[in-house]
């Protein structure tokens, strides 16, 4: 237990693993509220049209904030510890979140004691002002159950893009690398993230929406290219990010491990 605790490679591998998970995690129960992103910058929405598709803009799940840095963790845990190092972490964060799903599901049916929904007013406020806070908040149980009860479709639809994404990630980044040895970081890091995300923005829109909701396919399609817009804008954006990390971490470890590190991704790859 003390070699393990002292090993730098297992103290990398349990960083970065541990950032990985939590981050999906939060993204994707984050994910239930839908933001605008022009809002952010005090601009009025954009109206495209795409696919026959009126009023587009760029209204997007507050998930996205996130994905694009599980995408980057996983091409710097894919450079030290390869494609067995992702798919373990993959396949537990999976694991992790449809756990999660079926525990908020389990709390959603637990009734709520008498006080609870409604605790938030206080006894000593006007009638008016308890009425206004119910018509803004609700209460606390029916708020607890649209935050934490995204549909099932929703949630088997991430899981599939999630994986898949993660799989055409790991071996777009090898075949990369592999052609290009250990030039070019921004080529196999930001490449394979740019595959992964095109994929991953397309198969949830299709699984949750137009197989559970029975969208359009020309709306899926259309919400998925402004989608697509951003996670590559932000894929692209986060490259210095990558060069910061991996001399970061290239120092913690020293140039000898980080070397043998790196070799034994690529042949474990």
């Amino acid at each position: 237990m003390v070699y393990l605790v002292n090993n730098k490679a297992v103290r990398l591998f349990l960083i970065l693993g541990g950032f990985f998970i939590a981050n999906a995690l939060i993204a994707e129960f984050i994910g239930v509220k839908i933001f605008s992103l022009e809002r952010c910058f005090g601009w009025e929405p954009l109206n495209w049209r795409l696919f026959d598709q009126e009023g587009l803009s760029f209204n997007l799940t507050t998930g996205v904030i996130l994905w694009p840095v599980v995408f980057i963790m996983t091409d710097i845990i894919n450079e030290y510890f390869g494609r067995k190092g992702v798919q373990i972490l993959s396949y537990m964060t999976a694991g992790l979140i449809a756990y999660a799903f079926v525990l908020f599901s389990l709390g959603i049916l637990l009734p709520p004691a008498d006080f609870w929904p409604t605790s938030h007013i206080q006894p000593d406020w006007s009638p008016e002002m308890q009425s206004e806070m119910l018509a803004k908040v609700g209460d606390f149980n029916a708020a607890f159950r649209l935050v934490f009860g995204q549909g099932l479709w929703i949630i088997i639809g991430s899981l599939i893009a999630f994986l898949l994404g993660q799989l055409i990630d790991v071996y777009a980044f090898h075949w990369i690398k592999e052609k290009t040895g250990e030039k070019w970081i921004w080529l196999r890091a930001t490449g394979s993230t740019l595959i992964s995300q095109f994929i991953d923005s397309f198969v949830v829109l299709f699984v949750a929406f137009y197989i559970g909701a029975g969208w359009d396919i020309r709306l899926v399609l259309a919400i998925g290219v402004v989608n697509y817009i951003y996670k590559f804008v932000v894929a692209i954006g986060l490259t210095p990010l990558l060069y910061l990390a991996h001399d970061l971490i290239d120092r913690y470890l020293g140039d000898e491990l980080a070397g043998e590190l790196k070799k034994t991704a690529m042949v474990r790859g």
